[in-house]
C-alpha cells in the first residue's frame, strides 16, 4: 500500500452558520482533491467541525441546551454544507467524536511524559470572544483594548503550558530550508518576520474545569481540560492515528504502528490567513514534540469582502452560498468563487461580478461554444461524428499541459484562465471557418467535417479540464457527447477521442441565460 494524498481543510467552529468565506474553503480543497484524483493520484480528503471551547459552551447555555445537544444540531447544518456544494471529502471528522479524543489525550499523555508541559500560575488578561490570552503588546497604544478582542477580563489562575520557546530555532531553520512548506510566498514571509523579530512565548494548553468544562480533560490532571486550539489542529493527525495510520502512531496509547492506510504527513493544509499562526507556529513545534512528522504544506488563502466592505450578519452585508446555488446552480458558485480569487489575496464579491461572469464566460463562452458545436453537428451530419481532424490538436495540447501544470500547483484561478484559453480559441475558430456557411456549399463538405469534428472534440477535451472545478457541466457534456468513461479521468484529455461514426446526443444548454434574473 502506498501513501495516499493526504488534503484537509480547517475545522469550522459551530458558533454559527456557514458563509461564503467557508464554502471558498471547502470548495478550493475539493478542486484540488478532483485534479489528483482525475490524475490517478489516491486521494484522501478530511473536513470537519470544531466543537469545544467557551464560545459554545456559552451559546449552548444561552439557548438552554447541553453543549452537545447544540454542536449535534448545527452538525446537521454543516454537513449539510458538504452536500450542497458538491464536495468529495472522504470524512467528516467532529472534535466530540471518541475517536479524536482518543487520539488528542494520548498526545498530550505522550507530551507530559517527555517533559514538554509544566504547570504555573498566571496573571493576566484574556478575551473571551478569541479564546486567547494577551500580553500588554496586544493593547492599543491609549491603552485600550481592539474591538477583535471582544470582552477582556483579568485572569489569575494555574494552567498548564507547553514549552515552545526551545524550538524557535528550529522552526525558523524548517521553514527556510522548506520553501513551499508555507504558500503563497508572502505568507511565509510573514511568519518568518514573526519568529525572527519575537520571543516565542510558552502556550498555555489548558482551561481549568471551574471555568470551562466543554473541553476534552487533561489525562494527566482531570482538573483541566485542554485549550481549544490544542483540540482542534489534532484533528488533521486524529483521523489518521484513528484508521490505523502506520504513520500516525504516536497518537496511538501505545504509539504503535497500525495497519491502515498511509495518510499521513499531511500533503496540504487549506487554511485561512487568519489561522496562519496557529498552524504555522504551533502545530509544527506541536508534531515535532511527538515525534511525528510535519505537513508538506499551508495554503493559506484570503478573506472575501461584499462590494468592498467586510462581510458581516449584524450589518446584513453576507452571501449566502446556498441562495447563490438554488438560484444559479452549484457549478456557476464553484466557478466563480475560484474564477475571481488567486489563492492568497482577498477577494471582492460583487452580484454584478458574478452575474457577469456567468453570462460571459458560462453561458456566452463555454455554453454557447458546446451548444454550437453539437447543434451544426447534429443538423448537419445527424450527430455521427465525421473523420478525425487535427485542427486544434495543438491548442488544446498546450491547455491540457498548462491546465495541468496550474491544478498540481494549486493553482486553480490559473487553471481555468488556461482552459478558457481554449473556449475562446475554439469561438473563435467558428467566427473564423463560418461552418454555418460552408453547409451551404456541397464543394467544402470535407472542410465542414473537419471543423465539426475539431469542435466536437474540443467541446469533448474542455469536459475534462473543467470537472475538477465545474463536475456536473463536465458530465452533462460527456452525456450529450453520449462518449463512454468518465471527465474524471485526465487521460481522456488526449485529442482523438471521439471515434468516427460515433453518434452523439441530443444537445441541451448548460447555462440557461439570466439576463434578467436578481442576483443573490
Amino acid at each position: 500500500m502506498s501513501k495516499r494524498f493526504y488534503l484537509t481543510t480547517a475545522i469550522d467552529y459551530v458558533n454559527g452558520a456557514p458563509h461564503l468565506g467557508h464554502a471558498y474553503e471547502k470548495v478550493l480543497a475539493d478542486v484540488i482533491a478532483r485534479a489528483r484524483r482525475s490524475m490517478g493520484q489516491s486521494v484522501f480528503f478530511l473536513t470537519g467541525l470544531d466543537e469545544h471551547g467557551q464560545k459554545v459552551q456559552q451559546a449552548a447555555q444561552e439557548q438552554g441546551k447541553t453543549p452537545q445537544a447544540y454542536c449535534d444540531e448545527l452538525a446537521i447544518q454543516w454537513q449539510g454544507l458538504t452536500t450542497a456544494l458538491g464536495l468529495t471529502n472522504d470524512d467528516f471528522v467532529r472534535t466530540t467524536q471518541p475517536r479524536h479524543r482518543e487520539v488528542v489525550q494520548n498526545l498530550l499523555q505522550r507530551l507530559h511524559d517527555t517533559g514538554h508541559f509544566y504547570k504555573a500560575a498566571y496573571t493576566g488578561f484574556y478575551s473571551v470572544k478569541e479564546e486567547t490570552f494577551l500580553t500588554e503588546k496586544d493593547r492599543n497604544p491609549d491603552g485600550t483594548w481592539d474591538p477583535k478582542w471582544g470582552q477582556v477580563v483579568e485572569l489569575v489562575e494555574e494552567n498548564w503550558y507547553f514549552k515552545l520557546g526551545v524550538h524557535q530555532q528550529w522552526l525558523i531553520d524548517h521553514i527556510e530550508a522548506n520553501p513551499g512548506f508555507i504558500q503563497p510566498d508572502y505568507r511565509r514571509n510573514e511568519v518568518l518576520g514573526f519568529l525572527r523579530s519575537q520571543t516565542l512565548e510558552d502556550l498555555c494548553i489548558s482551561r481549568p474545569v471551574a471555568r470551562l468544562n466543554w473541553g476534552i480533560p487533561l489525562p494527566f490532571d482531570p482538573g483541566f481540560v485542554t485549550y481549544v486550539w490544542f483540540d482542534a489542529l489534532v484533528n488533521y493527525y486524529s483521523i489518521p492515528a484513528s484508521l490505523g495510520d502506520p504513520a500516525a502512531a504516536a497518537g496511538n496509547a501505545h504509539g504503535t504502528a497500525g495497519s491502515g492506510p498511509e495518510l499521513w504527513p499531511a500533503d496540504i493544509h487549506v487554511i485561512g490567513k487568519d489561522i496562519l499562526k496557529f498552524h504555522a507556529v504551533y502545530w509544527p513545534i506541536m508534531l515535532k514534540a511527538a515525534g511525528a512528522a510535519l505537513p508538506h504544506q499551508l495554503l493559506a488563502h484570503g478573506w472575501w469582502q461584499k462590494d468592498g466592505a467586510k462581510l458581516s450578519k449584524s450589518t446584513g452585508n453576507v452571501v449566502d452560498p446556498i441562495a447563490v446555488i438554488q438560484e444559479w446552480g452549484l457549478d456557476a458558485f464553484r466557478y466563480y468563487v475560484v474564477r475571481e480569487l488567486a489563492v492568497g489575496p482577498d477577494g471582492n464579491w460583487t452580484d454584478d461580478g458574478f452575474r457577469s461572469r456567468y453570462n460571459a464566460e458560462l453561458a456566452n463562452g463555454l455554453g454557447n461554444l458546446v451548444n454550437r458545436a453539437l447543434n451544426m453537428l447534429t443538423r448537419y451530419r445527424g450527430g455521427v461524428v465525421p473523420a478525425v481532424s487535427q485542427d486544434l490538436a495543438a491548442d488544446a495540447a498546450a491547455a491540457v499541459e498548462a491546465t495541468r501544470t496550474h491544478y498540481l500547483a494549486s493553482e486553480l484561478q490559473e487553471a481555468l484562465v488556461s482552459i478558457w484559453s481554449l473556449v475562446n480559441r475554439a469561438n473563435l475558430f467558428v467566427e473564423q471557418t463560418q461552418p454555418f456557411k460552408m453547409a451551404k456549399d456541397p464543394a467544402q463538405a470535407e472542410r465542414l467535417d473537419e471543423v465539426l469534428y475539431t469542435l466536437a472534440e474540443s467541446c469533448r477535451v474542455l469536459a475534462v479540464l473543467i470537472w475538477p472545478v465545474i463536475p456536473g457541466t463536465a458530465e452533462k457534456i460527456f452525456a450529450q457527447l453520449q462518449v463512454a468513461g468518465s471527465p474524471g479521468d485526465w487521460s481522456q484529455s488526449t485529442w482523438g477521442g471521439l471515434k468516427p461514426g460515433h453518434q452523439i446526443g441530443a444537445p441541451a444548454p448548460l447555462f440557461p441565460r439570466k439576463d434578467l434574473a436578481p442576483a443573490k
